[in-house]
């Protein structure tokens, strides 16, 4: 299942939105070389998230294959500004354009309820708490984290705090036949959230890349409990959306109201 739109209208330009988006392909363009060797697995290794490297759980000299015969060797030195560049690193195209397009489909109703300012500071936030998660799950690892879905957790939290009632609408792949459909937002995140669950668990102990479950449900987490700090009331109340008590959302393409 893959989400293709929401039934949700948005009011401000989510300027901070699209910027986010831009960020995340430049840095694909020039720093990871639009996937291409050596230029991926060195910024994985320069900027992806290492815990063993930050917390300086592991020797320096210690190395971990990211490609063909590629290694990141751990230096022992500070890496803390890999909290934040490793949001902006991917490992391949359908990771890019997988992170993008849910924060294509979901930042923008989120950023419309903050404010931009507000926004661009709960969107950081969520991928602090997010490379948290991970760090938190396995502190000794050597693999390096990278991607911005653990932030994109978090505006998905927010999300299904603030709209549980809009309507998703879903792609579905069975077999040869594909076909839409359209649930409340509350069953495709809450969904993708027990998957994430399923999926950290199954994942303690392993050692290896591999997908950070515990990034995507630390951010999911933190996006749903900081929405509550961050939301502005007179944003949100324009929404007609927003909330339980609200009438069940119609099913049409919204575009943007001005």
């Amino acid at each position: 299942m893959f989400p293709i739109r929401d039934d949700n209208p948005h009011f401000l330009i989510p300027y901070v939105t699209y910027g986010i988006i831009a960020l995340n392909i430049v840095a694909w363009v020039f720093a990871q070389g639009l996937g291409t060797e050596p230029a991926l697995s060195k910024s994985v290794c320069l900027l992806g998230l290492t815990p063993g490297e930050l917390l300086n759980t592991l020797p320096a000299g210690t190395r971990f294959q990211v490609g063909p015969n590629t290694y990141c060797v751990l230096t022992g030195s500070s890496s803390l500004h890999t909290l934040v560049t490793s949001m902006f690193m991917h490992g391949g195209w359908m990771h890019i354009i997988g992170n993008m397009w849910f924060l294509w489909i979901f930042g923008n109703n989120v950023e419309d309820s903050m404010g931009h300012v507000r926004f661009a500071l709960f969107y950081v936030l969520c991928g602090l708490a997010a490379a948290a998660g991970q760090i938190l799950s396995n502190p000794d690892a050597a693999v390096p984290m990278v991607g911005a879905s653990g932030a994109i957790g978090g505006v998905m939290g927010a999300y299904i705090v603030l709209y549980p009632r809009v309507h998703v609408h879903m792609l579905v792949f069975l077999g040869f036949f594909v076909t839409t459909f359209a649930v409340p937002a509350v069953f495709m995140l809450g969904y993708w959230f027990l998957l994430q669950l399923i999926g950290g668990v199954g994942s303690i102990g392993a050692q290896g890349g591999g997908t950070a479950f515990w990034a995507h449900v630390g951010g999911f987490a933190a996006g749903a409990v900081l929405v509550w700090i961050f939301k502005n009331p007179d944003l949100l109340n324009r929404h007609p959306y927003h909330g339980w008590n609200q009438q069940k959302s119609p099913t049409q393409n919204w575009r943007r109201i001005r």
